[in-house]
């Protein structure tokens, strides 16, 4: 088995030291992980397939009337940071 790799989190989340943020990471079992950067003792596991489904839903804007701000998605002021939480 390999080793997961190392939590992601979106460049949207912004650069506040890992807080308020979704990481995500693929297992070394081919499954994905979620977690919560304030409660990141509760993991979410899912599959590729499911993953993958919720990521197109969202691509496709179905989630659109869950997000703050505008209906169309984030506001203009949200800019995308590269921060990865650490292992």
């Amino acid at each position: 088995m390999t080793e997961p790799t190392t939590w992601q989190k979106s460049s949207f989340s912004g650069a506040d030291n890992n807080q308020n943020c979704i990481h995500v990471r693929l297992t070394a079992n081919d499954t994905i992980e979620l977690v919560e950067s304030e409660t990141p003792e509760t993991v979410v596991t899912t599959s590729r397939t499911n993953f993958s489904a919720f990521l197109l839903g969202a691509k496709a804007g179905e989630f659109d009337d869950l997000i703050e701000g505008t209906r169309q998605g984030l506001s203009s002021n949200v800019t995308p940071t590269s921060e990865v939480m650490p292992g």
